[in-house]
């Protein structure tokens, strides 16, 4: 694939996670998972922590608040002007820092720890972020990851939006593998010890009706608002795509709350 080819693929998903309000998402949907990632990881005051595909910062943020040194890495710098206000209103001192999970700015064995909640599940080639996750460890390094799985909740979602969205580049896999413990494994290979895996399930109590879900996601997230723009010259199919987004949150959605799975995935580097 030749170098102006992926970086159009880079382009598009730069784009893609700065449309809509991802920060929200992260603070009224999701905010208990960064910090269950930041504990499960047993992140200590003073370790060098580094958070890929950080987005705004939900698990970077929490684990600076504990006293780490974190760096905080995405390929959005929209994503990281928000973490970085959100800091400064903490009060908390981190590094931001442009960069792409599949090509890390950062020497071998720099970190003692490398998370990445929901984030590094979304990078185009996987082995290609598995080996920059493992390179930059020091050797007893450990590594902490959230990820959806593809049976969960947001598993399916993906799966409901792939016919309407854009294809995805050459040789991209999709997301929602990184939330099986078998891929992941695969992925670390032999790099690896102490693996622990753990299917857990995020309580979300944020919508009160299908439509709510739906239209907030069209509002702020955004895979979602690529795939509607990418139909948004069929009005049939926007219809589909609005119904069945609404029917998979109605069979999902139990009085007021949905249950969204993911995999908790932490090991140490040998």
């Amino acid at each position: 694939m030749s170098e102006d080819v992926v970086n159009g693929i880079k382009a598009k998903h730069r784009a893609m996670w700065a449309l809509g309000d991802y920060p929200s998402v992260a603070t009224e949907v999701i905010p208990a998972l960064g910090p269950e990632l930041v504990v499960a990881s047993g992140i200590r005051p003073g370790e060098h922590v580094l958070d890929i595909a950080a987005g705004s910062g939900n698990a970077a943020l929490p684990a600076a608040r504990i006293g780490a040194q974190v760096t905080a890495s995405d390929l959005t710098p929209a994503l990281l002007d928000a973490g970085r206000r959100q800091a400064e209103g903490d009060g908390l001192t981190l590094e931001w820092r442009e960069a792409d999970a599949e090509n890390l700015p950062f020497d071998d064995g720099s970190f003692d720890v490398a998370i990445s909640c929901v984030g590094i599940m979304f990078t185009p080639n996987h082995q290609a972020s598995a080996d920059e996750l493992v390179r930059v460890l020091r050797p007893g390094g450990r590594i902490g990851l959230i990820n959806w799985t593809p049976e969960g909740f947001i598993g399916q979602m993906f799966k409901t939006m792939k016919p309407y969205a854009p294809p995805p580049p050459p040789g991209a896999q999709p997301p929602p593998l990184w939330g099986n413990e078998e891929h992941v494994r695969e992925l670390l290979g032999d790099r690896v010890t102490d693996v622990v895996a753990k299917r857990e399930k995020l309580m979300v109590d944020r919508f009160g009706t299908p439509e709510e879900f739906r239209e907030f996601f069209k509002t702020c997230y955004g895979p979602t608002i690529t795939a509607y723009r990418n139909i948004a010259d069929s009005p049939e199919r926007v219809q589909a795509l609005d119904d069945e987004l609404a029917e998979l949150a109605r069979t999902n959605l139990d009085n007021g709350k949905m249950e969204w799975e993911y995999l908790l995935f932490t090991a140490a580097k040998k």
